[in-house]
């Protein structure tokens, strides 16, 4: 069954994406949760309509994020965490950090387009994260966990 999504729906696609699911999957949850609709051919033609006379727009939108794409390439964030003589830290740092870190820094990144790409970050050094600002534009920044 073809659906024309919404809104963004994790490991499926971002919005006004046209994609293939399961009929089951687009029955009992897409459709009656409001993230999707059934991609009808009426449906398509308004998509298509619309998608249009957004161009211009998501074309300024995303030629913002590949600025500030451009800005944090080579940036580099120090996170100061309560460590032990061992070098692990208590607790471990998470997007919610790293994201105040990009505000000390100037810039409004929100947390939900942080991804760490490890697991978990437990121990002092440096990790790298992925800075998802636009559907097309990525971004991985270097960040420093130190002793504070």
């Amino acid at each position: 069954m073809e659906i024309i999504l919404k809104q963004d729906v994790a490991n499926l696609g971002s919005k006004d994406d046209i994609v293939k699911v399961k009929n089951g999957y687009a029955n009992n949850y897409l459709v009656p949760y409001g993230y999707a609709i059934v991609a009808t051919a009426s449906a398509k033609k308004v998509h298509a309509e619309n998608q249009r006379q957004r161009a211009h727009k998501l074309e300024k939108i995303r030629a913002d994020a590949s600025a500030i794409a451009a800005q944090l390439e080579g940036l580099t964030l120090t996170i100061g965490a309560k460590a032990s003589s061992t070098g692990k830290i208590f607790g471990s740092v998470n997007t919610i950090q790293i994201a105040e870190a990009f505000k000390a820094k100037g810039f409004d990144i929100d947390r939900k387009q942080i991804t760490i790409s490890n697991e978990q970050v437990k121990e002092l050094g440096k990790y790298s994260a992925e800075v998802k600002l636009h559907r097309e534009v990525k971004v991985n920044v270097e960040f420093e966990v130190v002793e504070e």
